[in-house]
């Protein structure tokens, strides 16, 4: 069987150009610190990673800290503020804000204060995209990165987030982008790397495959790759509208993602469709997530104000460059397959 991953939003399949420039970065022995030759050639990838970022992100002359990943960089951003955000945010950041802002049916977030608040640029699971407002202070940026045409220096926000393994790069690494002269206590404290932000031996050999992934999804931006794959995405959904009866597009009619598709068949459960598609050959997730063994609706949908029947029967379909028109017609063409099933035995 040929599997089909179409779950781009989890994470992308290593590029190629990221896989040969952390492979060549295995054989430089230095430590990025050190200041004989061999360190100077580990600091030369990492700094030349950081201007591959900076001009992938449209970042120049902003500061460009390297982490594990958007987590940490959730963490290193808003730990300690008392920042503001709303309930669709990601998980890492929901862990340090107070949820209180209000989310419109729509999706759109609302926020008075800016300048003490957080907001995504774009949801990871319904790809909905978000107006920054001025004096944003922090977004994360972590799913529009290397998908939208879309420029820090030219945000409202103090801030972003962003994570490699998003855009094709490695997994384990990411960045936080900070308008230069910002004020950002370290979390990790030691020998002062990254501008004294975030201490520790820097992971050359992720960070070298993040530059090269960053430029290359740039690359893919410019030469319309996603307007493409948004063509995918528009043959998709309206396959599945004209063959369900009475879909819940989420999102639809708002900007999204150009490669994401979150849809309800209300009654039959995101996982047990994962599941289903799974075994046929499908990768894809859940609107709703599981912790600990117990199903809990999606906390995003819930916050539009879906029920929690609704908001536990969604799957969001998450394509990349690799995709196909083939597979998405063949996805199609299987879950309508077992959602006419579904309802035999519901009837």
């Amino acid at each position: 069987m040929n599997r089909v991953f179409l779950d781009h939003n989890a994470t992308t399949p290593l590029r190629p150009e990221a896989r040969e420039a952390m492979i060549a970065a295995m054989d430089v022995c230095g430590n990025p610190s050190s200041v004989h030759a061999e360190g100077r050639a580990a600091k030369a990838l990492v700094e030349r990673a950081r201007a591959q970022v900076a001009t992938a992100f449209g970042a120049d002359g902003a500061d460009i800290i390297f982490t594990s990943g958007s987590t940490e960089g959730a963490a290193l951003t808003l730990a300690g503020r008392n920042l503001h955000g709303a309930a669709v945010e990601h998980d890492a950041v929901r862990a340090w804000i107070n949820e209180g802002l209000p989310v419109s049916a729509t999706g759109e977030v609302l926020i008075s204060v800016p300048g003490d608040s957080t907001l995504q640029l774009a949801n990871s699971e319904t790809g909905i995209v978000q107006t920054l407002p001025p004096g944003l202070a922090v977004t994360d940026a972590t799913q529009a990165f290397g998908k939208l045409p879309i420029a820090f220096n030219w945000m409202y926000a103090q801030m972003a987030l962003v994570s490699a393994h998003k855009l094709g790069g490695p997994k384990g690494v990411g960045a936080v982008v900070m308008k230069r002269g910002t004020d950002l206590p370290a979390q990790i404290k030691g020998g002062g790397q990254e501008m004294g932000r975030r201490s520790g031996t820097e992971n050359v050999i992720g960070i070298a495959g993040f530059g090269a992934a960053a430029e290359a999804a740039a690359r893919d931006l410019a030469n319309g790759v996603w307007e493409q794959i948004e063509e995918f995405r528009n043959i998709l959904e309206n396959a599945l509208e004209a063959a369900v009866k009475s879909p819940i597009f989420v999102g639809k009619g708002r900007q999204r993602l150009p490669n994401t598709l979150c849809f309800v068949a209300p009654g039959w459960k995101g996982e047990t469709q994962v599941m289903q598609m799974d075994l046929s050959g499908f990768a894809i997730s859940a609107g709703s997530a599981c912790s600990s063994g117990k199903v809990r609706a999606s906390a995003v949908l819930t916050a539009m104000g879906y029920d929690e029947v609704t908001a536990s029967s969604a799957i969001r379909v998450s394509l990349g460059p690799r995709t196909t028109e083939e597979d998405v017609l063949r996805f199609a063409e299987t879950w309508l397959e077992k959602e006419k099933k579904h309802r035999a035995r519901a009837a």
